[in-house]
């Protein structure tokens, strides 16, 4: 039944949803993950965002590239930029803390303002749903902690960076301004 009253009852209820709710979200993003401290989150919320997605260990020698991703993620984020943490013990067991422990990290050594999902897997053979998403759009699976995925406002397009390649390598700002441009 198409009645005005129902058009109208459907109505208000879109107009009542958050804009994230209305748009479709894109499949690379259509997962559900915990942060570290503030229960469940989707990364649908992201969409429209250029997404720089680390996985991150405290006790690694790349772990002061933590400076550089927060420092991108404040320099970008006006312009669409969202750095994405995702802890992982998977690579020398680096990352043997809790939730509790590695936000404590994070805030205390670092200052990470970007969001931090729980710790996951992100190696081949138990990856998480999202990792194993990028890791087949790019072609490229994270060999160590700090493999970092680039992804496009539409969640289609995934350039990876090997751990090697710091935050503010000028190859990986030029990528993430190229992306910024897109609309």
């Amino acid at each position: 039944m198409n009645t005005p009253l129902r058009r109208t009852l459907l109505a208000a209820a879109l107009l009542a949803l958050p804009a994230a709710s209305q748009a479709a979200c894109p499949a690379m993003l259509d997962e559900k993950f915990d942060t570290l401290m503030q229960g469940e989150a989707s990364l649908c919320q992201y969409s429209g965002k250029v997404l720089l997605v680390v996985n991150t260990a405290s006790r690694c020698g790349f772990t002061p590239q933590y400076e550089g991703l927060e420092r991108i993620y404040r320099k970008y984020r006006e312009r669409g930029l969202v750095v994405l943490g995702f802890p992982s013990n998977d690579f020398g067991e680096q990352e043997p803390g809790n939730a509790k422990d590695i936000a404590r990290f994070c805030e205390v050594n670092y200052g990470v303002s970007f969001p931090m999902f729980a710790k996951s897997r992100v190696a081949a053979g138990g990856a998480n749903p999202f990792y194993e998403k990028l890791a087949r759009a790019s072609a490229s699976r994270p060999r160590w902690n700090f493999h970092k995925y680039l992804v496009d406002r539409r969640g289609e397009q995934v350039v990876a960076f090997p751990s090697e390649v710091a935050p503010e390598d000028r190859r990986l700002v030029a990528e993430i301004e190229r992306l910024l441009a897109q609309r």
